[in-house]
């Protein structure tokens, strides 16, 4: 009786102890691949928006302006700016950029990661490549969450990027003066269009940039593409995707800074009409397209190569790391 009480315990542990082992390893290899992408994705948008910082900068001045756009207008502008202001002007509003870029783009990274899995697990496409559709739901839903996390942030940049420095001194400032002078309101003015231009953006710009590396797998019989090739693979998820999506990038930027500009744009459809009617189609909803035609394969392209390779550098040094 005494040995069969002292052997009770014993038996219960031995079958236990690899069910409890087993389940601390699996949350720590979860938080690890969560944590990895939220850095990846955080320095993927930073390194990518820095590089084409001028050029936003830019394309945001045409944008909430009536001034018809050109090439030739649009160098005029920079260097008139870093004649009158110098070099640093050209990157002005890249903090607040900055303050909304590194969380969203790790929000988005992230979350992209995560939807994959879930959807994968949904449709029984445990590691493998998605079908078409779940993979731009998976981009789409992606966009769509860090857009609404980090929206007023954007709001702030925009807001930074047309007015002169002397307005708003920080970007704390921007916050306190919109707040006081406009109501806390006015901080998601533009919202709506802009996850209406999320939806496609992200979705078309993740489906196409999954898409290219699956067929090059395919047809190269390498299983990751080389760093240009992931560049070029990039360029052209954001030419497709900034495309789609570029007459709500208008009209949401037309919305968030209607408040220093004298317009009043009190929803999507009366402001397109007014910059269809002020400007026409062509020139009102898609002016400065050209240029995102050179930044946004740029930053995309950027974008999905630093995070790509941050991913991979990442995962090779924690492989390595207990070895030592």
């Amino acid at each position: 009786m005494g040995n069969g009480v002292r052997e009770g315990p014993v038996e219960f542990q031995r079958d236990v102890e690899p069910v409890t082992a087993r389940i601390p390893a699996e949350d720590n290899q979860e938080k690890k691949k969560v944590l990895n992408s939220l850095m990846s994705g955080a320095l993927a948008g930073a390194v990518a928006k820095t590089a084409v910082a001028p050029l936003d900068r830019t394309k945001i001045m045409f944008q909430v302006s009536s001034k018809r756009f050109s090439a030739k207008e649009a160098y005029r502008l920079i260097y008139h700016t870093y004649l009158n202001e110098g070099l640093w002007s050209l990157w002005r509003g890249n903090s607040a950029t900055m303050v909304r870029v590194i969380p969203y783009a790790a929000i988005q990274f992230c979350a992209h990661e995560e939807y994959k899995q879930l959807l994968g697990d949904y449709y029984g496409f445990q590691g493998k490549a998605l079908t078409p559709f779940p993979r731009f739901i998976a981009g789409s839903l992606a966009g769509t969450t860090a857009a609404m996390v980090t929206y007023p942030l954007d709001m702030v940049r925009a807001r930074m990027a047309v007015t002169p420095k002397e307005m708003y001194s920080s970007i704390v400032h921007v916050f306190i003066r919109i707040s006081r002078e406009e109501g806390l309101k006015t901080l998601y003015r533009g919202f709506t269009p802009t996850i209406l231009g999320v939806i496609p953006y992200a979705g078309l710009s993740f489906f196409t940039y999954e898409t290219l590396k699956k067929v090059h797998a395919e047809h190269s019989g390498k299983a990751q593409p080389s760093p240009p090739e992931r560049l070029l693979f990039g360029a052209c998820a954001g030419l497709i995707g900034q495309s789609a999506s570029y007459p709500l990038d208008v009209v949401r930027r037309r919305m968030q800074t209607a408040g220093v500009t004298g317009h009043s744009y009190s929803s999507i459809l009366l402001t397109m009409q007014e910059i269809v009617r002020e400007e026409g189609l062509i020139r009102g909803l898609y002016k400065g397209l050209s240029m995102n035609w050179v930044k946004g394969p740029i930053a995309v392209g950027i974008s999905f190569t630093t995070f790509d390779l941050t991913q991979i550098l990442l995962r090779k040094l924690q492989q390595h790391g207990p070895q030592r």
